[in-house]
């Protein structure tokens, strides 16, 4: 699979948006103390939003909501498309069809090297009124691809099992179904509901965190 699959399989904007923070605050409640796996913030600038990746190895993603629609860039650091294998350049076709509405983007010193070279091997796009994801014309290597295959795995399988799965592998623990159900169908998080994915935590403990990444909580506490 590649960045061509992954933009028919992606779904539409707001959808993706509920998705990246329902799996965002499932991890804050299965790792309230440390830094998790996928995040999501409402405060990433000037009516911008963020989802990201951040696998400790050196892989990432991010998922960058703007007025415009929204941007995606991968980097899978082993990829034969990594910029540091190509001249430190980004492959050809990943970033030339990008359109200036998400030109700013691409240079964010946040996803670039110190020498302002976008850290990139995946890169999507979709504008408000575009019916499908958009990427470059890339010819891939004969030797290996993108890293899309595994990267954007929850975002592509888009079912509570998909995330259970990956979570019991990551995590070494058990994980409710019923619980994953609960988040993926947008539901407000309970003291209920925590304590079914991680008896080792409770409401109090996660609930502003959880806030943060704009899913929804009680509404008392909004």
């Amino acid at each position: 699979m590649t960045v061509y699959d992954v933009a028919r399989r992606l779904p539409e904007i707001v959808e993706l948006r509920a998705l990246c923070r329902a799996v965002a605050a499932l991890e804050i409640v299965l790792s309230p103390d440390d830094d998790t796996y996928y995040r999501y913030t409402t405060a990433w600038a000037s009516n911008e939003e963020l989802a990201s990746m951040r696998n400790g190895s050196g892989d990432e993603f991010d998922v960058v909501f703007t007025a415009a629609g929204a941007y995606i860039r991968g980097f899978d650091h082993e990829s034969p498309m990594s910029p540091y294998g190509n001249d430190d350049e980004p492959w050809p076709g990943v970033l030339d069809a990008v359109p200036e509405v998400f030109r700013e983007c691409v240079e964010e010193p946040a996803f670039t090297d110190e020498f302002d070279t976008p850290c990139v091997t995946v890169c999507l796009w979709r504008e408000h009124g575009d019916t499908a994801w958009q990427h470059g014309d890339i010819d891939f290597p004969d030797e290996g691809q993108d890293g899309a295959d595994w990267m954007f795995r929850l975002l592509t399988d888009r079912t509570p099992e998909a995330f259970q799965d990956w979570a019991q592998d990551y995590y070494e623990m058990p994980v409710d179904l019923d619980a994953v159900r609960h988040f993926y169908e947008g539901r407000p998080v309970t003291a209920q509901v925590v304590a079914a994915l991680n008896p080792g935590t409770e409401l109090t403990k996660v609930l502003s965190r959880i806030a943060e990444t704009g899913y929804p909580v009680p509404r008392e506490t909004e």
